[in-house]
């Protein structure tokens, strides 16, 4: 059986407490950090790996979805908040579950099951599609060899897929969604852009250049995706 990874971020200390006592109850689940801010938390997530992010909505300086969005590789993520009102929102960002606080132990592993489902599809997917992308654009499916992918741009409720040799798709699909079906050298860049980082030659704070081309890197991305870059996508 598996040991996942998880990290609490919330800035309630009993909010954490609750977290970490029903973690305790089940077998393969270890808490590897807890913070009670975005700024330690994206130390947490950058210095280790995370498999589970268990995640606030309102937190000091920055919102639990603010935070979210600055991830370049999110782990998967469980929000607890006591506002339902951001659900959709952290729908949208592809998330496993939304709980609403206070949460009962039956809820909550029911959150654990749909991680645990998903995991264990990604790895069906994985063993099976290894190499390629499956997507469906104008009415065909295509099957696009990952590596030759150059990198990936939304455009409303649509995504733009390029490759190495100038062809392009479009599908219907969120950026989240996608980015949950690449590989490891796939990088999220700004709210519209994944970058595959074997195709980069080279970029600054402001800018990646692949394939020529200058996509942009937004502020929120910015620390991850240097640090990324410094430390190899191996």
């Amino acid at each position: 059986m598996s040991t996942y990874k998880t990290l609490i971020l919330d800035d309630e200390p009993i909010s954490r407490r609750i977290t970490k006592n029903f973690l305790s109850q089940i077998d393969n689940y270890e808490v590897v950090g807890e913070a009670a801010d975005a700024k330690v938390g994206f130390a947490e997530v950058m210095k280790q790996d995370v498999d589970l992010l268990f995640l606030d909505i309102e937190m000091p300086e920055i919102s639990g979805l603010d935070f979210l969005r600055s991830l370049a590789k999110p782990p998967k993520v469980i929000i607890i908040s006591a506002h339902r009102q951001y659900a959709i929102e952290g729908f949208d960002l592809n998330v496993v579950d939304y709980l609403l606080k206070p949460v009962a132990i039956d809820r909550f592993k029911l959150a654990l099951q749909k991680f645990e489902e998903q995991v264990e599809q990604k790895k069906e997917i994985q063993h099976f599609k290894d190499d390629y992308l499956f997507i469906r654009s104008e009415r065909k499916h295509y099957k696009i060899d990952f590596k030759s992918i150059t990198y990936i741009e939304s455009q409303g409720d649509y995504l733009i897929i390029k490759n190495n040799k100038g062809d392009s798709w479009k599908t219907k699909e969120t950026i989240g969604g996608i980015a949950d079906r690449l590989p490891h050298y796939f990088l999220r860049i700004h709210r519209s852009f994944i970058v595959n980082m074997d195709h980069v030659t080279a970029l600054n704070r402001e800018v990646v250049e692949i394939e020529k081309e200058m996509l942009p890197v937004s502020k929120s991305f910015r620390e991850s995706v240097l640090q990324f870059f410094e430390k190899g996508n191996g």
